[in-house]
């Protein structure tokens, strides 16, 4: 959200579309990572990292689930929340060259941590606690999935709702700035 925030005081075309993009997207992507927590508290009945160790290995269509949304959620080229981002980051440049710079610096300290994650809950050593642990439920599939789906298509198409959004937000900018020279 802090990224929505630079793009909006930017008040570029590019900066305003891609913090509304990135609203947009936080919608989709937001929701699977709940649910993508509610599916592994169901069965473990705690949330903590360090509980877990390997689950890949008994739930392979959960971990690849959670990778997609964890990639998505930084910003992975080819997923929802890139172009988002992406304009954002172009909006604000011009703008605020210091606070944008430290802005794509967390991308990378997102992808850190999303990757740390992983490998302490997903890879290594199955914890033989979890061992008996239940793979993906056809419920949950019907969440997910689309959620997912729509994460990947938005990733390489996100015009439909950049078309439906800026004509709106571009005559609030133009009124704006109109209002602002009087």
């Amino acid at each position: 959200m802090g990224f929505v925030l630079l793009g909006m005081a930017a008040f570029t075309e590019q900066g305003i579309s891609g913090a509304v993009l990135q609203m947009w997207n936080h919608g989709i992507i937001s929701p699977m990572l709940f649910l993508l927590v509610g599916v592994i508290y169901d069965r473990a009945h705690h949330r903590r990292i360090e509980g877990f160790g390997g689950l890949a290995h008994v739930m392979p269509e959960y971990s690849a689930l959670t990778g997609l949304a964890f990639m998505a959620s930084l910003g992975l080229p080819g997923l929802a929340g890139f172009i988002s981002e992406a304009l954002c980051f172009l909006g604000a440049f011009p703008t605020f060259r210091i606070l944008t710079i430290v802005s794509a610096t967390s991308v990378v300290i997102t992808a850190a941590y999303y990757l740390w994650t992983m490998q302490r809950i997903f890879l290594g050593n199955l914890n033989p606690k979890y061992a008996d642990l239940k793979g993906v439920t056809w419920r949950e599939r019907v969440t997910l999935y689309p959620l997912g789906v729509i994460i990947v298509i938005m990733g390489f198409f996100p015009m439909p709702i950049l078309d439906l959004i800026n004509p709106g937000l571009f005559s609030l900018i133009k009124s704006v700035t109109d209002a602002v020279a009087i």
